[in-house]
């Protein structure tokens, strides 16, 4: 399979077609090999528009909507960023192209050490894997630019959106069942956030989900 094609393919017929139109973001997703974070059995799909199996109950999200994610954080070179659910890495790697540092809590063993084969295969040095229940208040520490969380949520805990820096991004992906939105979230001062949804999709919920009693912004 001609990977650079199919990728070619990918961002001028699905990407664009998502209005992904940040110059920065359109030069990541070429600059990124998608194919070299996919288990080998599916990567010839690399570049179709499904959910790509990891196992564990874990999935890569569709090309469209990490692209999408990517634009909405209007990421800078000095930012740093957490992302909660590393999967094969290639999320964390599409930030880092873009950010000063990601720091990537994967609950799963066996992704943890793919994603961290994957990233170095990749040459990609400013992403930090951590092994850990990035739902747990006490695996955080410190304030980020930008948060992802690459895994979807029945509604949001405070305890993550209070790591932003005033002026941080969020973007998770809240609801159950069918019913899921992306939304970016932003901090405007230390108490107050605005929430804006971005669009309508559906993914597999991160491990460790929080009941709903937990959940408040």
């Amino acid at each position: 399979m001609d990977f650079d094609q199919a990728r070619y393919t990918m961002i001028r017929q699905q990407i664009i077609g998502w209005k992904v139109l940040e110059p920065n973001v359109v030069g990541c997703l070429f600059a990124v090999k998608r194919e070299q974070f996919v288990p080998a059995p599916h990567r010839n799909l690399a570049f179709a528009e499904i959910q790509i199996p990891l196992g564990h109950g874990e999935c890569m999200l569709m090309p469209g909507v990490e692209a999408r994610i990517a634009n909405a954080l209007r990421l800078k070179a000095s930012d740093r960023v957490l992302e909660i659910g590393t999967g094969s890495g290639y999320m964390a790697a599409l930030l880092a192209a873009r950010a000063q540092q990601v720091d990537s809590i994967e609950i799963v063993p066996e992704l943890v050490e793919t994603a961290r084969a994957n990233l170095a295969s990749a040459r990609i040095a400013n992403v930090t894997v951590k092994a850990g229940n990035g739902l747990d208040p006490a695996t955080i520490h410190g304030n980020y630019d930008a948060i992802v969380l690459s895994g979807s949520l029945p509604l949001l805990p405070q305890h993550i959106s209070a790591h932003l820096n005033i002026g941080g991004r969020m973007i998770a992906i809240v609801g159950e069942g069918v019913n899921m939105e992306v939304q970016l979230i932003v901090r405007d001062s230390e108490s107050s956030y605005t929430t804006t949804c971005l669009f309508e999709t559906v993914a597999p919920p991160l491990h460790n989900v929080l009941q709903r009693s937990a959940f408040v912004l």
